[in-house]
């Protein structure tokens, strides 16, 4: 089955797009893919090209991989540098690769957009065929769902691999003091005494939807966003943009959360809803406050979720320092299939072993939690 191409997704409805795309999962809407790519924050310059594969019968759109030629293996939070640099010291070519992703966004979620897992099967069956015809060297798919994960096990070639993330559980807490009964005594003091440490440098903190935030508050939003690069001598991946044309285009799932000290703002945390879940995704500020980062990224997030009954709050990649605020050990999974032999027996022994550990340390940092035993 010939795979069609798609380089814009302004080449498609939004609603035929959509119509494949849970109501649960923001970023796979057409909305959040195109306005990464009209801002220009993803496209050729960037070394993410767009390329979502079709599979079409007709006029009907059956199945649909978001994706993305890659010539580097930046903004995509599973790691395969070593990979590439194994590739270029054999003389190997890794690069250019196609990546199945949400760009920037290391978001567990559907990544095959099919009604079945039959309906997919045609497209993923193609995709190996395709990589030879492109001459790309692999083909990766990141932060999969158990829909993916069942439609990419049955097919033949390609590696699993785990890692391990943050989230925090609403467990029907009633405020966030019913959250902080379920700690542990030392922990309970630790996270209220950051609170109060807070709350006495002047802070309040005020909540915004998409809607509500003027164009002079889009540019504070972008600036605290891009000086968490600039500390690090590093571009930000957003263009500024991208922030206006998200909240054009879908306002209702925007929140952000600005940091106020004496009626000034001085930082900001951006995030996504969808669902029964929150999604924390940008933070920055524009001097440093003590435990500023904590309250604003985290636990206002918490304070959010239970007052507006979401179950699960995604505060984002990696972030040790989560595990004792509450939020708890979950695996991820991405799928990966190399057309180089050796390469590919070479990943596969990694991976194994890579398994092994990722699930110990995931059970090891358990002990972190500061709830209650018993």
């Amino acid at each position: 089955m010939p795979l069609q191409r798609l380089q814009k997704l302004s080449e498609i409805a939004p609603q035929t797009w959509d119509a494949l795309v849970p109501e649960t999962q923001p970023f796979l809407r057409h909305a959040f893919l195109s306005a990464l790519e009209d801002s220009g924050s993803v496209g050729p310059h960037t070394g993410w090209q767009p390329e979502h594969l079709l599979h079409v019968e007709g006029d009907r759109l059956i199945a649909a991989l978001p994706g993305y030629r890659k010539w580097h293996s930046y903004g995509e939070y599973v790691f395969d540098h070593a990979w590439a640099d194994a590739c270029e010291r054999a003389g190997i070519d890794y690069y250019p690769k196609l990546l199945g992703a949400v760009p920037f966004s290391p978001v567990t979620g559907p990544r095959l957009l099919a009604a079945t897992v039959d309906d997919g099967f045609e497209l993923l069956k193609s995709l190996p065929g395709y990589l030879e015809l492109e001459g790309l060297s692999s083909a990766h798919i990141n932060f999969t769902d158990p829909f993916t994960d069942a439609a990419l096990s049955e097919q033949p070639g390609w590696l699993q691999r785990v890692g391990c993330q943050y989230h925090w559980q609403n467990r029907g807490y009633r405020d966030f003091q019913d959250f902080l009964d379920v700690l542990s005594s030392r922990k309970r003091k630790q996270m209220r005494k950051e609170r109060e440490q807070v709350a006495g440098q002047g802070f309040e903190f005020e909540w915004l939807e998409g809607r509500e935030l003027s164009q002079a508050q889009w540019d504070f939003v972008y600036a605290c966003y891009a000086n968490t690069y600039a500390v690090r001598r590093q571009a930000p991946y957003l263009t500024r943009e991208f922030f206006s044309l998200l909240a054009e285009r879908m306002p209702e799932s925007i929140r952000v959360v600005l940091a106020k000290q004496d009626s000034r703002p001085v930082a900001m945390a951006f995030s996504l809803v969808g669902g029964d879940s929150f999604y924390g995704r940008y933070w920055g500020c524009l001097a440093e406050f003590d435990r500023l980062h904590f309250e604003t990224c985290f636990y206002q997030g918490m304070d959010y979720a239970i007052a507006n009954g979401f179950q699960r709050f995604d505060a984002g990649a990696q972030g040790e320092h989560k595990l004792i605020r509450g939020f708890e050990p979950v695996i991820t999974h991405s799928w990966h299939y190399l057309r180089h032999s050796g390469l590919k027996a070479a990943v596969k022994d990694f991976l194994e072993q890579e398994r092994l550990g990722v699930l110990a340390y995931a059970e090891d940092a358990k002990s972190a939690l500061p709830y209650r035993q018993g």
